[in-house]
């Protein structure tokens, strides 16, 4: 009997498969039901030999030095900053929005204490931020948020900015300086030989098994386990019980180009033109060496796997109620991206798994800790017993 079957081989089952196995001895049967381990940041060598995420670019950035050092116990790291350019108005300009952006796009030659003046002409009084829209154009004016957010959010979500919750762009700052990175977390690294190495090593313990191939509802009731870690979809958990809760999916067009270099940036958006909202050159990502290059396309769409939960007040709504459902039932712990209905990052996911995996350690132990006073109290029986009884010469 399995202690515990994982549902998903992505970052939150894996993770909790390997803390369980080798910190606790448990015996975990994690399945997937894909053809391969890693989830979502599944990395493998396309025909030509270029490494590339099959599921969009994956860039690892995290605040977290207990994150950093977990993942380091199964990979070594090449440091990588990420930089976006935006195509606006013919041109290639940072983004975030920066004090080059500014300049570049308008003619311009403003410093920081100019363009942070600027941004306040521009900027909208929105005395309530309710929506995407009012934390942009309460940020930068309505010019730029038409130029940079409105149609890429449009093509992402398929809805307009006003229609979504303000998380949306809140996660994409404005800076005044020159600073060009799309990310200033502590710690900013790639895998130094990929995502799927990197699960490789993690998985890699004598107490784990992995069925790959294997949707949970056709060996849920011929294998034996104690309890369930479900990293899935949670309406599909129960059903559909209340309803569908919506996500968006993605379209990957992936090519493989004869030139060494494609793009004039790691990734490049295109908010207003086309139909895909950005294209990512892996190489960039990764530092291979190739004389090749390999790119993909993303095409956002309402079909397909579940990427992204669409954050709206309905939606949320929705998902309490499945929230609740899954707080009462018993041996089933919900954890991940689709399980708990949340826009997270992989150090987010990777640090609620290793949360879980402590209230679970911390269950454990409160479960023997009530079995000790009756074994407490059978040995001081034994130690008076022995007190009591004569001593032999």
């Amino acid at each position: 009997m399995f202690d515990y079957l994982i549902v998903g081989a992505g970052f939150a089952g894996s993770v909790l498969a390997e803390r369980l196995a080798t910190r606790s001895n448990k015996k975990v049967l994690i399945i997937d039901k894909r053809n391969h381990i890693a989830g979502n940041a599944y990395d493998h060598y396309n025909e030509e030999g270029i490494l590339v995420h099959k599921y969009g670019p994956h860039i690892f950035h995290t605040n977290s030095k207990d994150v950093f050092e977990y993942l380091t116990n199964f990979t070594d790291w090449r440091p990588y900053e990420h930089r976006v350019l935006a195509s606006v108005d013919g041109q290639l300009v940072p983004m975030p929005i920066n004090l080059d952006t500014i300049n570049k796009l308008y003619g311009l030659s403003l410093n920081s204490f100019e363009v942070e003046q600027f941004l306040e002409s521009v900027a909208e009084d929105i005395p309530v931020i309710r929506t995407s829209e009012d934390v942009v154009v309460s940020k930068v004016g309505r010019e730029l948020y038409e130029k940079f957010f409105k149609n890429y959010t449009r093509k992402q979500w398929g809805m307009d900015p006003s229609e979504l919750d303000k998380s949306v762009t809140s996660r994409v700052p404005t800076r005044t300086n020159r600073d060009d990175r799309y990310f200033t977390d502590t710690y900013q690294a790639m895998p130094l030989h990929g995502y799927t190495r990197m699960f490789e090593r993690m998985l890699d313990h004598p107490n784990i098994k992995v069925m790959l191939n294997t949707d949970y509802h056709e060996i849920i009731d011929f294998i034996p386990f104690k309890e369930i870690i479900f990293t899935g979809p949670v309406d599909e958990y129960f059903d559909f019980k209340f309803g569908k809760l919506p996500y968006r999916s993605l379209e990957f067009k992936h090519e493989t180009l004869n030139v060494e270099k494609f793009l004039a940036a790691p990734v490049v958006n295109y908010p207003n033109e086309h139909l895909y909202t950005r294209i990512t050159e892996f190489k960039a990502l990764t530092g291979q060496q190739h004389p090749k290059t390999s790119v993909v396309y993303e095409y956002p769409q309402a079909d397909g796997d579940p990427y992204y939960p669409i954050p709206r007040l309905e939606n949320a709504e929705l998902y309490s109620k499945y929230k609740k459902l899954a707080d009462e039932t018993p041996n089933v712990h919900f954890v991940g991206r689709l399980a708990t209905y949340k826009y997270y990052n992989m150090d987010q996911v990777v640090a609620q798994a290793l949360t879980l995996y402590k209230k679970l350690t911390e269950k454990s132990e409160e479960a023997l800790q009530a079995k000790k006073p009756a074994i407490s109290g059978s040995a001081s029986l034994v130690e008076k017993l022995v007190s009591r009884a004569p001593k032999q010469e």
